[in-house]
């Protein structure tokens, strides 16, 4: 019997699969993290989650789901989202309240695009049951 080392024993042509992230940053594939809300098959559980689904909608240019979440007093009739904008990353820098035991939170962000960044604290706030993002205020 011969030894073999692990490189040996792998198959020729078989290299390792690389599965992408989700856009909001998290190790998740897309379609098991934020696809999964922005298809309704469940709502964000927290105002962090909501934000980063949101934040992977801009990225999908999924116009639906940003309407959908968002609060009725403050929602826009429609949405354009344009296209030739490139979102290039998201930073969560702080999150307040916000979880199964709230009805408002807060979440500070940092959302990058090629040429800049956005930073923003967005309110959220329950909407029989689920999350919904309220407005922000940019910060410098």
């Amino acid at each position: 019997m011969s030894r073999r080392t692990s490189q040996s024993r792998r198959q020729h042509g078989s290299a390792p699969v690389h599965k992408p992230s989700c856009p909001c940053g998290l190790a998740e594939t897309y379609e098991q993290c934020c696809g999964r809300f922005h298809r309704g098959e469940s709502a964000a559980p927290t105002a962090e989650a909501l934000m980063r689904s949101r934040y992977s909608a801009f990225v999908k240019l999924n116009e639906p789901y940003l309407l959908r979440t968002w609060h009725p007093s403050t929602r826009p009739a429609e949405l354009k989202l344009d296209p030739g904008m490139r979102w290039t990353g998201l930073e969560i820098l702080a999150a307040t309240d916000g979880s199964a035991f709230h009805t408002t939170g807060t979440v500070t962000f940092r959302a990058s695009f090629r040429g800049g960044s956005l930073h923003e604290r967005s309110r959220f706030e329950r909407v029989e049951g689920a999350w919904v993002y309220v407005d922000g205020e940019f910060l410098d």
